[in-house]
């Protein structure tokens, strides 16, 4: 027994923060106790600097928290018997009755006075005085002798009480609504209801086949961007827009413009195709004041035009509005998101 309570005082000093008024306490009982402890092997003391360090630092003030109370305030622990939840460091006044104690229970709880057993446990003494139901109303806390960090505990006397079982805090115990399958077939605007309405317009419809088709559509246009594979049916939506040479009729090299989406100033470095991308049609590159763009001015290793990663965007010419557009600051919002712009 002697050497699991040493044991066990080790631990709790080596600890990161230990209890503010058990630490010195406890330092002052290993020596001692370690006369007893002749027989058998020392315990390692604490060796890493950075741990003893952290320990002083945090334990530093602990003698100390305490100073800048008022004389007459304690600071109070409240704890149930049937609750897991625990009000901690409550400021209460000595001159607070038993009576008024049990009614900021009865409310933080919802125990009723004529129920509660309170245990005032001086943890750091060892001591606990038991107050039954209808005692020691008018008595107040000062009368008991009490110290920082006391803590009253309420057991629940009654057969009935609410609070049993988890009943105020397991939220597994609350009923859920679970919406039935009739019901969801009856609303409207669900997942439910377009596949229906899909599978009226085509009878193999399904779901995994809606995805698989997507996601190819959404691959061919990338490629068809990236003038990577410029067959199949993917590729003729991506491209049934014409970028003729009149589209960009009116820019020069040179202009300012703004770019949208987003309002993006900059000015135009280039006019004209790009063999490497087969989406086909002319493109306008832009340097931006800011790093907004997408690119650097270069497609494939070629380079169009000289801009800093990030500075550069080749946009189609219907997204750009040439015109007195100074350079503003970078904080304005934006969005480039585009299937326009690369």
């Amino acid at each position: 027994n002697s050497l699991r309570v040493h044991l066990y005082v080790q631990i709790i000093i080596s600890s990161i923060k230990p209890s503010s008024i058990l630490s010195p306490l406890l330092n002052s009982f290993i020596p001692s106790h370690k006369q007893t402890m002749s027989t058998h092997k020392p315990q390692l003391p604490m060796t890493n600097s950075d741990m003893i360090a952290l320990r002083s630092y945090i334990t530093a003030e602990d003698t100390r928290q305490y100073d800048s109370l008022h004389h007459s305030t304690l600071m109070v622990d409240l704890t149930h018997s049937n609750l897991v939840q625990r009000h901690i460091e409550q400021r209460m006044d000595k001159r607070t009755t038993i009576n008024e104690i049990r009614d900021i229970i009865h409310r933080k709880t919802g125990t009723p006075p004529c129920f509660q057993r309170l245990e005032i446990r001086m943890n750091h003494h060892g001591r606990r005085i038991v107050i039954d139901p209808e005692k020691e109303g008018p008595r107040m806390l000062g009368y008991f002798g009490l110290e920082h960090g006391v803590t009253i505990h309420c057991v629940d006397l009654d057969p009935n009480s609410g609070s049993k079982g988890g009943q105020y805090e397991d939220v597994s115990l609350v009923r859920k609504y679970v919406m039935s399958d009739e019901d969801y077939d009856k609303r409207k605007g669900t997942l439910r209801a377009w596949g229906r309405e899909q599978k009226a317009v085509d009878p193999s419809f399904t779901y995994t086949k809606h995805e698989r088709e997507h996601q190819a559509k959404v691959e061919a246009n990338r490629k068809a961007k990236l003038g990577e594979g410029c067959s199949g049916e993917g590729d003729d939506k991506a491209t049934e827009v014409s970028h003729d040479k009149e589209s960009v009729r009116g820019m020069e090299i040179g202009m300012r413009c703004e770019v949208h989406p987003g309002g993006r100033r900059g000015s135009i470095q280039f006019i004209g195709e790009i063999p490497k991308l087969g989406s086909g049609g002319y493109w306008c590159g832009v340097r931006f004041d800011e790093p907004v763009g997408k690119a650097d001015g270069t497609i494939k290793g070629k380079r169009y035009f000289e801009a800093e990663k990030g500075y550069g965007g080749f946009v189609r010419a219907k997204n750009v509005a040439v015109g007195d557009y100074p350079e503003r600051s970078f904080e304005d919002e934006l969005d480039s998101d585009s299937d326009d712009e690369l």
